[in-house]
This record gives C-alpha cells, structure tokens and sequence, in this order.
C-alpha cells in the first residue's frame, strides 16, 4: 500500500472568506438575483451550495433557491471506476428553464464531471445561463470548462489529490493536498 504525505492548504477562516467572496461575486455579476439558482452537484458541492445559499440570506436578504445534482450516470469514466454506481438523489425544486444556474461544486480539476453536470442539466431544461462556482481550481484541464467564481486556483501536480474536508461529515473544515511518497 502506497503511502502519502497531506499538507493543509486552506483552513476553516479560509473556506468562509473564500465562499464570502464567491457569493459577493456571483451577486456582482450581471445576474437577475429573482432568477439565479444554486445547484449543488454531490457530494462536496451540495454541501458548499448550502453555505452559498446561507450567506445570501445572511449578507444579502436573498432567498436564493437550491437543488442537488447527482452526475453518476453521466460519468465518461463510471463503469471503471465502479461495477454499480452510487446513484444519489436529484431534486430541483424548480424549474431549470430560463433561470440562471449556479453550478456548485468542491474541486475544479479535469472538467470531466462539469460536463457530465451540464449533461445532466440539459435533461431537466434550457437554463438561460449557466455559471460555474467553486471552492477550490486545481487546474489539469482535460476539456474546455472554466469556473467564473473561484475561492481558491493552485497549482498541483497531476499525481496529487486536492481533498476538500468539511465539517457536514467530518470534525472541521479544511483543504489538503496529497502527494504520494517515492
């Protein structure tokens, strides 16, 4: 079994500011606040969505509506990665056509699962735009997907794993970086 080293690259002060300004710059964009919707791809994403929509209603007095985004099936890669999928639920409780989606997810890293995202949005409707939140941009495009809003861009190499902890499954909030040891 191969060993790794985890460094902490964002902690729990961080990953509030970072989401703090995601949201203000979400508000700044040309965006109608009574269209703009949050959708939350599992696992991580779901979770940041929530806070997302939190300090809209805390900072903003926005009541922003959310839903969750199960992308399993859509996956290019899931019959390698799993015999069986874990199919989590999706629940928009509203309708995607003509609002503008805010899709919400942990880790930016190849585009693979943004695009599955959109895939699986364009089942439920015709949104009037789409934009891309999230918390942590690692680079290693393998597709042409970029996020608008972004907490935190690193440069990581492609062996490494970026680790977004947050305490709705753990004890708190942290970013780590994994490297594998020689």
């Amino acid at each position: 079994m191969q060993k790794s080293v985890s460094q902490v690259a964002m902690e729990s002060a961080g990953i509030r500011s970072a989401l703090g300004q995601i949201a203000d710059e979400i508000l700044k964009s040309p965006s109608d606040p009574l269209r703009l919707v949050l959708i939350g791809i599992h696992t991580g994403g779901v979770h940041l969505a929530k806070r997302l929509q939190t300090i809209f209603l805390k900072d903003h007095g926005l009541s922003i509506p959310m839903g969750t985004l199960d992308i399993n099936l859509y996956r290019d890669d899931w019959t390698r990665l799993h015999k069986q999928p874990l199919v989590r639920s999706t629940d928009f409780p509203f309708p995607v056509d003509e609002h503008e989606v805010v899709l919400v997810d942990d880790v930016l890293y190849t585009g693979r699962t943004i695009r599955a995202a959109l895939d699986a949005i364009m089942d439920y409707g015709r949104p009037q735009r789409v934009q891309l939140a999230v918390l942590v941009d690692r680079g290693h495009r393998e597709l042409p997907i970029c996020a608008q809003f972004v907490g935190i861009s690193m440069q990581t190499e492609a062996e490494q794993q970026v680790h977004v902890v947050l305490s709705e499954k753990e004890d708190e909030d942290r970013i780590l970086i994994e490297t594998p040891s020689p």
